[in-house]
């Protein structure tokens, strides 16, 4: 799960996007690379997250599964992009050519 993007399911950051940046048991490690930075990683449980199955920048997976050193602007830009195509492909389902 490590480098995937996930979406929290329950609590008060209901519906918010983060990356998976560690796993440990029965619990992740959560980054947006804002509120919730790489040094202050939201712990949340694995039951508690919808993991997404679009695959992030690929060099910023495998450098957090080597836990090789990551930027929170790189967490940042990765949600941002991914909120951005949502957008862009919602829009095409509402208007349909």
């Amino acid at each position: 799960m490590v480098g995937m993007l996930c979406m929290s399911k329950a609590g008060h950051d209901k519906g918010k996007i983060y990356v998976i940046i560690e796993e440990n048991g029965e619990y992740v490690y959560m980054s947006d690379g804002d509120l919730k930075p790489k040094d202050k990683m939201k712990k949340k449980s694995k039951k508690h997250i919808q993991p997404i199955k679009k695959t992030v920048d690929a060099s910023l997976q495998n450098r957090l599964q080597n836990k090789e050193a990551v930027r929170d602007e790189e967490i940042k830009r990765v949600i941002k992009l991914y909120r951005a195509k949502m957008i862009q492909e919602e829009n095409i389902c509402q208007n349909p050519m």
